[in-house]
């Protein structure tokens, strides 16, 4: 049994991101949930490396680390080995494949994806208006965006439009409801992407009744009903076979995974 102290340290000589985004995708594929991460950024020197190897061998516990530093990284991997912990280099081997492959050298300065250059603002831009897009609050969206979801409510519609966002694409999200007409704009002949997003009926039944127990509601709302799910569905199909749109059955798929899939029916336009 993990106990509740167990960590998994994260180091790098920027913010950290990749080897975080690492380990939670490992720690996904184990069943205990107790395991948590410590994160330590922007390292810059050799005795920073010292105390956290230090700490990590009192926790017994292992790093997964991104350094970009030569002499950082090979500080790491010294002190891990005289010190007997695992130190797992995350960017590494890559970076080792791309300067073999390519005669290239990285970047000295650590964290290039963190400059702000039109890349990052393409982002924030995408964010921003994922935000104002969202749940069909102005259909003004629909038409100017570069993808547009729809799909019953909790199908994910809002977590995949940020997750799109972060990947700088601009996503409006529209949910179904019974019986209702799709607005004009989804039928407007402009360059974006309406993807559908279902689900199976079982599957999103958990999910509400899950829902409405966090919001401390009762589980026999009209909401949570089989009844319901299975009209909102029939009007979901309705709109998706009028749009000819592509639909993703999203009852077993990751955000990661539906973004995923997404992306792909973008870059095949």
């Amino acid at each position: 049994m993990v106990q509740n102290d167990t960590y998994i340290y994260v180091c790098s000589d920027a913010v950290g991101e990749t080897a975080e985004a690492v380990v939670r995708a490992t720690i996904r594929q184990f069943t205990s949930k107790e395991v948590k991460i410590k994160r330590y950024s922007h390292i810059q020197t050799e005795e920073e490396i010292e105390t956290i190897i230090q700490e990590v061998k009192r926790k017994h516990s292992f790093i997964a680390y991104t350094l970009v530093q030569p002499e950082l990284r090979a500080k790491m991997q010294q002190e891990a080995i005289k010190e007997g912990i695992r130190a797992v280099d995350v960017m590494g081997p890559m970076m080792q494949a791309y300067i073999d492959t390519f005669n290239d050298a990285p970047k000295p300065d650590p964290g290039q994806r963190q400059v702000l250059d039109d890349e990052y603002f393409k982002r924030i831009e995408a964010v921003e208006f994922a935000v104002k897009y969202d749940d069909g609050k102005d259909v003004k969206g629909l038409v100017l965006a570069d993808v547009v979801l729809i799909g019953v409510s909790r199908t994910s519609k809002t977590p995949l439009s940020i997750f799109l966002a972060h990947k700088g694409i601009k996503t409006a999200n529209l949910p179904i409801l019974p019986d209702m007409e799709p607005p004009e704009q989804l039928f407007h002949d402009v360059n974006r992407l309406v993807v559908g997003l279902t689900i199976d009926p079982s599957h999103l039944l958990k999910i509400r009744t899950e829902r409405l127990k966090t919001l401390g509601l009762p589980a026999q709302s009209k909401y949570a009903s089989m009844d319901q799910i299975k009209k909102e569905l029939r009007t979901a199909n309705e709109w998706m076979e009028k749009l000819q749109c592509p639909v993703i059955n999203v009852s077993d798929k990751s955000i990661e995974e539906t973004a995923g899939i997404i992306m792909n029916f973008k870059s095949e336009r």
